[in-house]
């Protein structure tokens, strides 16, 4: 017997849903062809030693960056304490530094490709500016809140967040029983 009522329909899935689980295993078996191909060549203890090496500077890699962000942290921190105006991104560059060492600690020769390539000045730059335009585009196309995250990353000059309100000065504009309001202080 039939009730009539239809089942809901439902949504479609996107496209990166739906390509991720082939693009992985296309990752996955190329990946193992690689270590293969590399084996044949060099050795079974040479890809193994690659491997090893690879997990090594990776970990040094990502043990540096998260040295470098603390300590620029600390040091910003200490700086708007003191009331003295920190430097202008100081400290821009070590998310890509950890994705890099992240990347060689993979036990895989593309990821281990990727993350010496992430390790150059150049191509982390590169890639930093890419990734700060993308996230900008998906911002503006976000409508309304895209707006909010981008008042919230407007900034004085000087580094330092301006929060509460505009207070005009024009008196025109001004109801004649509103009186001027004192500026905002700390």
């Amino acid at each position: 017997m039939t009730t009539g009522a239809q089942p809901p329909l439902a949504r479609r899935r996107s496209r990166a849903r739906t390509l991720a689980p082939l693009g992985f295993a296309a990752w996955a078996v190329l990946e193992i062809w690689l270590l293969l191909l590399v084996a044949d060549l060099a050795g079974g203890f040479a890809v193994l030693a690659l491997l090893l090496g690879g997990a090594v500077l990776g970990a040094a890699v990502v043990k540096r960056a998260g040295r470098r962000a603390f300590s620029s942290l600390t040091e910003t921190l200490q700086q708007q304490q003191s009331g003295a105006v920190p430097p202008s991104r100081a400290s821009e560059g070590n998310g890509l530094l950890m994705l890099g060492g992240l990347l060689l600690i993979l036990p895989t020769l593309l990821s281990d490709v990727a993350g010496l390539l992430l390790l150059l000045p150049p191509v982390r730059t590169a890639v930093g500016r890419y990734t700060e335009r993308a996230v900008d585009r998906r911002i503006r196309k976000a409508g309304p809140l895209g707006d909010a995250f981008q008042q919230a990353r407007i900034h004085r000059p000087d580094g330092k967040v301006v929060q509460g309100e505009v207070i005009r000065d024009d008196t025109t504009s001004r109801p004649p029983h509103d009186e001027p309001r004192p500026p905002l202080t700390r």
